[in-house]
């Protein structure tokens, strides 16, 4: 009888996982070294993922999840506000993008490894920057923005470049103006 995993093995692979994709790269990352650091053997490891593919897409359906909750808490500190909200959501992503340590966006990162756009993880990257996109609109729309789509694209080409940005030159770069930027940008396209 197949010995059952302990509970929080896949956490625990993934966790491994996430750290070197982060600090190395995904394809500079190999399943033995996986191992070595999440501290499970190869079964158990191919048993939780049957393929490194299906790793890489756990790990960035994880790296995700920083975005509902930026809107999330957005809503909490702007409510019935959607300008405010709008421009809490790019100083948010900003604190995160200023911090020591960041190396740029990780889904960013993922598609500029994985350029076939039928890989599992270019497809994930897509879907979530159109989702990224949908959510901007559908708050540019409640702020009562002229154009909702060209403001949601004025904020992703914001949130983009402080990202960029931030991973070459941490807090000393550009990226810390961001906010301000999009704030003014949110302002000139809700004006009455």
């Amino acid at each position: 009888m197949a010995r059952k995993p302990d509970p929080g093995t896949r956490d625990r692979i993934l966790d491994a996982a996430c750290r070197l994709f982060d600090e190395r790269g995904v394809r500079a990352v190999g399943m033995q070294q996986i191992i070595d650091a999440g501290g499970c053997g190869k079964n158990l490891l191919y048993r939780e993922f049957p393929s490194k593919d299906e790793l890489v897409v756990a790990w960035l359906e994880r790296c995700s999840q920083g975005w509902p909750q930026l809107l999330e808490e957005a809503e909490r500190r702007a409510p019935g506000d959607p300008a405010e909200q709008l421009a809490t959501v790019i100083g948010l992503a900003v604190e995160g993008i200023s911090g020591p340590g960041f190396r740029g966006c990780a889904l960013r990162n993922a598609h500029a490894e994985f350029p076939d756009p039928e890989h599992p993880a270019h497809r994930f990257v897509v879907e979530h920057y159109g989702q990224r996109r949908a959510d901007l609109c559908a708050l540019a729309e409640r702020a009562g923005a002229d154009d909702p789509e060209a403001l949601a694209d004025r904020l992703s080409l914001i949130l983009d470049g402080a990202s960029a940005n931030g991973a070459i030159l941490g807090p000393t770069g550009a990226a810390p103006t961001a906010t301000a930027f999009a704030r003014a940008v949110i302002a000139s396209a809700t004006e009455a």
